[in-house]
């Protein structure tokens, strides 16, 4: 047999006569005649006489056809595999089987034995908005502390739903009950028509994030690191759209100015007011489309600017290597040794859910214990906040703290502290020079409350027939934005050092020693509203 021959889906190559050496010659088919040349079969001629097996070419396994789409994502096209299904694998995650309903609830109320305790809170607030309402700054004060445990619970609830959906879905879930605690509080707010209430806390949302926990994140790392350095893209894609979110709060901001001078404007207050309304309800659909573009940009098409750490940044200096170890070592060998974790891993590592033999994730929480705690917790808060809201009129009007204060630095600070896992991640990743994380918590929460929670608000009021606007406090203004101003200069060079954070950090507590003594403004005629 001569050329080439298929025998069942292989090839096989023989030589016409007995193989030389090694050294194979194979003659140019240009010689050939015009027949040779359109054959599929050449003559492999020998050199010295040998004789070796045929060999035997099988085809190559059939494999999934990839493609290159969106900023280096891959995405498979499989032969005869149904949309419904690849959609279905890419959006769920094989877990194990959960546990017991007892060790479930165990799991529930032992996870954060301390914070949980602070549950018992609840029903004293609730006691005492019922039986002593004039009361009004204990039923503040327990309803602030007990919206602090359900915040942990909520975040434990996400946990363990977004362990069972792919990283796009799970991104989504995180993404949008990551503000629900603010949320929910905005939403309690608006209804009892406390709009000045709603619009300083998402304010001091904001604030929050972007001054308080970019500001620790920054300190922490330069106490190891000279200069840190992250990935300019996304920072500067960051920047802009906080840049966005403070101009549409400064556009209503400047028609109040200008349609304020009659002489200019030729308004009356009452048209003014309503050009104000219609204006924000236009704002609040462009910046909710604008957010919408956002996730879609972050979790789909440029998923690897957010995610993957391989991107060009600036060099991260370290200090100078002293002889002995720095005090920052010996702290964590002394904190490593007291909770006995391992050198080189972290105790947001030791205490994540072990996987099973097949690398599937070991869930604490079944799916409809989950969703049924996110139900319950969700109803919890929704009625505490109801406390917390009808005790800040008589709270703000006893004189002993301000309004201001109340919804600018306290309400904010609710999330922090029910749930400082994700901002303590956050600052502690800074020490092994993973900013990019940092950011992306710091900067992500920032431009969720201020691209999601605010418009929806805006949006939710026009519907129940709440007139609240885009136009904030002149104080809460110019302190966002100055703030984002001082975050677009610390982020522009892509690094960062430990008196940068300083900075930050003492632009928050000058803004929360102002807040203390000022009293705030009243929004005039239509931009009021009686329950």
């Amino acid at each position: 047999m001569s050329g080439t021959e298929c025998q069942h889906g292989g090839i096989i190559v023989e030589s016409p006569v007995p193989i030389r050496d090694t050294h194979l010659s194979i003659d140019d088919p240009r010689g050939e005649s015009e027949e040779g040349r359109h054959s599929t079969s050449h003559t492999v001629r020998p050199s010295r006489a040998a004789t070796y097996p045929p060999i035997t070419i099988s085809p190559a396994p059939s494999v999934p056809i990839r493609s290159r789409k969106f900023g280096g994502q891959l995405s498979e096209r499989t032969d005869g595999t149904p949309v419904v299904d690849r959609l279905t694998r890419a959006m769920s995650i094989p877990v194990g089987r959960p546990p017991s309903i007892r060790r479930q609830l165990r799991s529930i109320l032992l996870a954060s034995l301390m914070i949980n305790m602070l549950l018992l809170a609840i029903p004293i607030s609730w006691a005492l908005h019922f039986a002593v309402p004039g009361q009004y700054t204990l039923v503040f004060l327990f309803s602030l502390i007990a919206i602090i445990p359900l915040a942990k619970l909520l975040a434990f609830a996400t946990k363990e739903l977004s362990m069972r959906v792919g990283e796009t879905l799970a991104g989504l879930i995180n993404t949008t009950l990551g503000s629900a605690v603010e949320l929910i509080v905005a939403i309690i707010a608006l209804v009892k028509c406390e709009l000045r209430v709603v619009q300083s806390s998402l304010v001091g949302s904001i604030l929050r994030n972007l001054l308080l926990v970019l500001g620790f994140c920054f300190f922490v790392g330069g106490t190891k690191f000279s200069e840190q350095g992250f990935p300019i893209r996304a920072a500067h894609v960051n920047s802009s759209l906080l840049n966005l979110s403070v101009f549409g709060v400064l556009i209503p901001a400047g028609l109040d100015v200008v349609a304020g001078n009659r002489q200019i404007s030729g308004f009356d207050a009452e048209t003014e007011q309503r050009n104000i309304l219609k204006l924000s309800h236009g704002l609040a659909v462009v910046l909710l489309i604008m957010y919408l573009s956002y996730i879609y940009f972050q979790l789909f098409s440029h998923k690897n600017l957010y995610h993957d750490e391989a991107l060009p940044r600036p060099e991260t200096i370290r200090y100078a290597a002293p002889d002995g170890p720095s005090w920052i070592e010996l702290a964590k060998a002394r904190a490593r040794k007291a909770l006995n974790i391992a050198p080189g891993r972290t105790d947001t590592e030791q205490q994540k859910p072990e996987e099973t033999e097949e690398g599937e994730a070991e869930p604490e929480l079944s799916l409809s214990m989950a969703i049924g705690l996110l139900v319950v917790v969700t109803t919890l808060v929704a009625v505490t906040t109801e406390s917390l809201v009808d005790s800040i009129d008589g709270l703000a009007s006893s004189g002993k703290i301000s309004e201001e204060f109340i919804g600018l630095i306290l309400l904010p600070f609710v999330r922090l502290v029910g749930n400082p896992t994700e901002h303590v991640t956050a600052v502690t990743v800074s020490m092994k020079d993973k900013l990019s994380l940092s950011l992306g918590v710091a900067v992500g929460s920032s431009l969720q409350t201020a691209l999601f929670v605010i418009p929806f608000t805006i949006i939710l009021g026009w519907i129940i027939g709440r007139p609240i606007t885009m136009l904030f406090d002149p104080f809460e203004s110019i302190v966002l934005f100055l703030a984002v101003l001082t975050v677009n200069y610390v982020v522009q060079n892509g690094k960062s050092n430990w008196l940068k954070g300083i900075i930050m950090i003492c632009f928050y507590v000058i803004v929360a020693l102002l807040s203390w003594f000022y009293p705030g403004t009243k929004p005039p005629g239509l931009l009021t509203c009686s329950v």
